[in-house]
């Protein structure tokens, strides 16, 4: 039987996720706001948990409806027969989200949809399941969007992020889910060498080391919250888990560099931990010794920007990773990361692509660099371009980036409020959110 789930990821991974899902097989797929819906039966549910490298949660709506007020949402809640779901020995949380007007109150909300259930088991056994906010049997999430509301059952229990492989950390480490986002989109499958010049805790080189070999990202979880659900499989989940069809050889290799000693510790026991030293070398070395490899790679990297996150001359470090790109990367295509528009300024290249990618609430760009010899109008002049017809077409595609953009901050500055911003101007909000590295 196939019913309808959606997918959470990040706000520009969303057609990467559509991606994976349709590889999947998952039919009547629709790309929204940080989700993408879709059609599946148990088995994919399973899957997309287990498979799917852009995906934060997965969801299973129970209900779609309309509220103006909380009694609305509370006898919609209500008319649903939680029986089907729980017991008086079931035990269960409730999250949500809200985008409304009317409802301003995230948590007033969880508390509706929770006394509207404990009021149903009352009445009709003088008894109540109990509410447990850390490791529930059953986790419901609450959607509202104005006045249209989706309750679900939250299949993932822990955010699919935490892959498991991860022992320890750097400060803000990047989110697993964003690091395999941003190597999909470089299109990279192990055709070739993988550098990571900048590291940290080794996210990147682990993430292209799973995806090169075809290896699932749920491998390391411990478990998912649908295996506590009364309909639960565990021999389909078992024969999902043991599914090795997808693992593939990886004929290259990948390399991890940092020049912060406790980063290459720490970077050097998560790939042991993931089972990869084999595919990852992780080395001590500053980006400013960097020199052209002899095979040909890519690099894919996320800089410091200045956010949780900086350097002693942050604009200075930008301009050597241009000097590096451009005297010993020929050849070769770099994708990086950031946030501020003078960062990208200092790094003096051409991008090929620019692509709009959040990380967290900051609202970054994913930009790719063509390197090639010689002086950019030379190479023009003799036929070259930095531009593949594709990605010409992808950056003539006006909807890519928002009409006004978040004012990003000069180094230095005071934020713009919404008060004191200049008529015509566009504003910029200012999010007390952690750089992920």
């Amino acid at each position: 039987m196939e019913f309808e789930l959606i997918a959470k990821t990040f706000q520009g991974l969303e057609p990467v996720l559509a991606t994976e899902l349709i590889e999947l097989g998952a039919n009547n797929i629709q790309i929204g706001r940080r989700m993408v819906s879709f059609v599946g039966n148990k088995e994919l549910m399973y899957r997309a948990n287990f498979q799917l490298r852009t995906a934060i949660r997965i969801l299973k709506p129970v209900k779609h409806f309309r509220a103006t007020t909380a009694e609305e949402v509370y006898d919609a809640v209500k008319q649903v027969d939680w029986t089907e779901y729980l017991s008086n020995d079931t035990t269960f949380a409730v999250d949500s989200v809200v985008f409304s007007n009317e409802f301003r109150h995230s948590k007033f909300v969880a508390y509706k949809v929770k006394d509207a259930i404990v009021d149903q088991f009352r009445e009709k056994t003088g008894d109540r399941p109990n509410i447990r906010l850390v490791n529930p049997d059953i986790q419901l999430h609450i959607h509202i969007a104005e006045y249209d509301c989706t309750l679900a059952l939250d299949s993932s229990g822990e955010s699919l992020h935490r892959r498991g492989y991860r022992q320890e950390s750097v400060e803000a480490p990047l989110n697993e889910v964003l690091a395999a986002g941003i190597i999909l989109q470089t299109g990279w499958r192990g055709e070739c060498d993988l550098i990571d010049p900048m590291c940290g805790s080794g996210t990147i080189p682990i993430e292209a080391a799973l995806i090169a070999r075809g290896i699932a990202p749920g491998v390391f979880r411990k478990e998912y919250a649908f295996e506590k659900w009364p309909d639960f499989d565990p021999e389909l989940f078992s024969a999902i888990y043991d599914d090795d069809s997808r693992e593939r050889p990886f004929d290259h290799h990948i390399y991890g560099y940092d020049n912060n000693r406790k980063a290459v510790a720490i970077a050097t026991n998560n790939v042991r931990a993931a089972g990869l030293s084999k595919e990852i070398t992780i080395d001590f070395k500053d980006f400013r010794d960097f020199v052209q490899p002899r095979e040909k790679s890519i690099i894919v990297t996320n800089p410091p920007y200045g956010e949780r996150i900086s350097a002693p001359d942050l604009l200075g470090l930008y301009k050597m990773i241009g000097e590096r790109l451009k005297h010993q990367f020929t050849g070769n295509d770099a994708w990086i990361l950031s946030y501020r528009e003078e960062c990208f300024e200092a790094i003096g290249l051409k991008p090929s692509l620019r692509t709009p990618l959040y990380n967290g609430a900051l609202e970054c760009e994913l930009r790719k660099y063509r390197m090639f010899d010689g002086r950019f109008n030379e190479m023009r002049a003799g036929g070259g371009d930095i531009k593949s017809a594709r990605e010409r077409n992808m950056m003539a595609q006006k909807h890519r980036f928002r009409q006004h953009r978040d004012f990003k901050t000069r180094l230095g500055e005071e934020p713009v409020s919404r008060e004191n911003r200049r008529p015509g101007r566009p504003g910029r909000k200012e999010f007390g959110v952690k750089k992920e590295r």
